[in-house]
């Protein structure tokens, strides 16, 4: 029986990145060997054991087979035969697709540490197209390393393709969709992982919501990008960039979604496009079972930027109403996320980098002073008397 450090950990080690898991693969063993061995099964598909102290996954050495569309429909063979070189062809991409032995011996017999040192992602072998996931595993890849300049093999972009007219992608649920874009929205480069599947056509099946505002044009002078989709894609690289959570960059990504739903008569313009956005919002987030807090600073970056970015010129009543349709005296924190949006909605565009963008602080100015107005005594008050006192007295404030 001889054990090996495989796939991620092996990769970041070579990278000079810290090791945050660490998955091992057993050849030569069986299950009973293992359990022998006080290690304890957790694979219900295939075996895996979590080792009896450090608790790290060790997986026996596996071939797998596929028995119909989508990402569940494989066979998987574990046996004491299957040799390291058999289990390291069935993953994703090269540089996932080496292991070390326990002395430190790195194997690689898919040349991953070279396509690590050019900078390039590649699939291992042709069985890469049976899986499904795996197009969304890539896609969170180049989202992850397209900042130090990883860039997608030809040979993979056109198996991505062949995924895609082959009806592959059709057959991810929901749930896994979600996952794997959930994870790209906090890598550094999250537009990337858009890219990558409106290169494929897995954007039109999956996001078409998304896919549709490339070619939608805007008006140069606010848009020198001219291009809805690539301004989209600015925003939540602008939102990446800054620091600003997951939540921040999905907001800035589908704040224009509306745009691709206005008449083609009205082009540059695109008027009534917040509302309509809104829906689109909603439908997206309800097709992938977005979490709440996601789905909510959405719906407000999609109806209400076009008032933030106005804010100077807004008078005080129409500023307290826009803190209240936006609820940001209950919900302050969400508030800041929101501005921080419509922000990145400023940013995401060409020539604006060396401009000033006031009105997030200007807002939150005056936020903070009218969330500190306190009521006076309110004896004999009805509960709509009250909210309309503070709402004069928080006037006074601005």
């Amino acid at each position: 029986m001889k054990t090996y450090l495989v796939g991620g950990a092996v990769r970041d080690h070579l990278m000079g990145l810290p090791m945050k898991e660490r998955d091992y693969v057993v050849v030569g063993a069986t299950p009973e060997a293992l359990l022998a061995q006080g290690y304890k099964p957790v694979g219900k598909d295939f075996p895996v054991f979590l080792h009896p102290e450090t608790k790290a996954e060790y997986a026996l050495a596996r071939t797998e087979r596929k028995t119909g569309r989508g990402y569940t429909a494989f066979v998987f063979h574990a046996s004491p035969a299957v040799t390291l070189e058999e289990d390291l062809q069935r993953r994703d991409l090269t540089i996932n697709a080496m292991a070390m032995d326990e002395a430190g011996q790195l194997i690689d017999p898919y040349q991953g540490k070279k396509d690590l040192d050019k900078k390039i992602l590649r699939h291992v072998s042709a069985a890469f197209v049976e899986d499904p996931v795996r197009l969304l595993r890539v896609a969170r890849f180049s989202a992850r390393y397209h900042n130090l300049g990883f860039t997608l093999a030809n040979e993979t972009k056109v198996l991505l393709k062949e995924m895609v007219r082959a009806g592959e992608v059709d057959a991810l649920v929901p749930e896994r969709v979600w996952q794997e874009w959930h994870k790209s929205l906090s890598e550094p480069a999250p537009q990337a992982f858009i890219q990558v599947l409106r290169e494929s056509g897995a954007l039109a099946v999956l996001l078409p919501e998304i896919n549709q505002l490339f070619g939608v044009p805007a008006k140069p002078l606010y848009h020198p990008e001219i291009d809805t989709g690539v301004h989209s894609l600015m925003a939540a690289k602008y939102a990446a960039q800054a620091g600003h959570p997951p939540q921040v960059c999905f907001a800035a990504l589908l704040h224009d979604l509306g745009k691709g739903k206005t008449s083609l008569h009205a082009w540059p313009s695109h008027p009534g496009h917040e509302s309509a956005g809104v829906l689109l919002v909603k439908a997206v987030c309800q097709r992938y079972k977005v979490p709440k807090d996601y789905q909510d600073l959405a719906v407000l970056t999609a109806e209400y930027h076009l008032h933030v970015h106005r804010a100077l010129a807004l008078k005080p009543t129409t500023l307290l109403k826009l803190f209240e349709q936006v609820d940001a005296f209950r919900r302050p924190t969400r508030f800041k996320l929101f501005l921080e949006a419509c922000e990145a909605d400023f940013y995401g565009r060409k020539n604006v980098a060396d401009k000033p963008y006031p009105q997030k602080n200007y807002l939150l100015d005056i936020f903070k002073k009218m969330q500190a107005v306190a009521l006076p005594e309110v004896a004999g008050l009805t509960g709509p008397q009250i909210k309309e006192k503070l709402r004069v007295l928080r006037l006074r404030v601005c």
